[in-house]
């Protein structure tokens, strides 16, 4: 009877104390999260992003979650990483409206949110055809890791480093950096309905193009969102299943 009482308190012990594997359930601040405040231990992916979107202040009006969910994803993907910051550009909004924004993922918060323009023959107020061949003048998709700085005939720029073999990685030879530019200030938007256009590369207003640039030189992700079902499935990062 002893013997049966004892393993009936064991058996109610293991079921409130959690399962063995060290899976812990999702907490918020105060209660065993971490030190950015969740903890998502266990937690699909597609859940995670989806709880990090909310906890952003970000919602579809301002921001596609499915650019948020592929970007999320890719980010967790790269070990190449140096920095815990995002870069998601999304391309399926209007270059009339702010769809850059700059995230810093250990804290969560949304550091700059922005216009950026799209390249020339990648379409008029939308961007809507993509390429990864030098001369097309068109933005190029999917993820890349920002490099080194330099001084250029449009200013202080950031070069980009294409991950995705057949989608972006002609990036260096096509020149596509980050750069400054008056066409992709709010005011042109104001007057035209649109940003005016680049030859391929994400270009930004020049009030805030250096802070920006510094907040993610040197080996933070950047994410362009085309917007186009096909890419997903043709992404060769979103197709590996390791995650970080």
């Amino acid at each position: 009877m002893i013997l049966t009482l004892k393993l009936l308190i064991a058996s109610l012990t293991l079921i409130f104390s959690g399962n063995s594997s060290g899976t812990q359930p999702f907490t918020v601040a105060g209660e065993g999260a971490d030190a950015s405040g969740t903890d998502y231990t266990g937690l699909p992916p597609y859940r995670e992003s989806s709880l990090l979107f909310d906890r952003l202040g970000l919602d579809d009006e301002q921001l596609n979650f499915e650019a948020f969910d592929l970007a999320y994803t890719g980010y967790r993907k790269i070990k190449e990483r140096d920095k815990e910051i995002l870069t998601l550009i999304d391309y399926s909004r209007s270059s009339a409206v702010e769809r850059l924004f700059v995230i810093d993922m250990e804290n969560e918060q949304v550091l700059y949110r922005t216009h950026v323009a799209h390249g020339r023959n990648s379409g008029e107020e939308y961007a809507v055809s993509f390429s990864n061949v030098k001369g097309s003048y068109k933005s190029s998709p999917g993820f890349f890791l920002t490099d080194e700085t330099y001084h250029g005939q449009a200013g202080y720029s950031l070069r980009l480093e294409g991950l995705e073999k057949g989608i972006n990685d002609k990036a260096r030879q096509r020149a596509i950096v980050m750069h400054p530019s008056k066409y992709a200030d709010p005011s042109m938007a104001a007057r035209r309905g649109m940003l005016g256009r680049s030859l391929g590369c994400p270009a930004i207003p020049p009030k805030v193009s250096r802070e920006i640039i510094d907040t993610i030189k040197e080996g933070s992700v950047l994410f362009i969102y085309p917007g186009q079902d096909t890419y997903a499935s043709l992404s060769p990062l979103l197709s590996r299943s390791d995650m970080t």
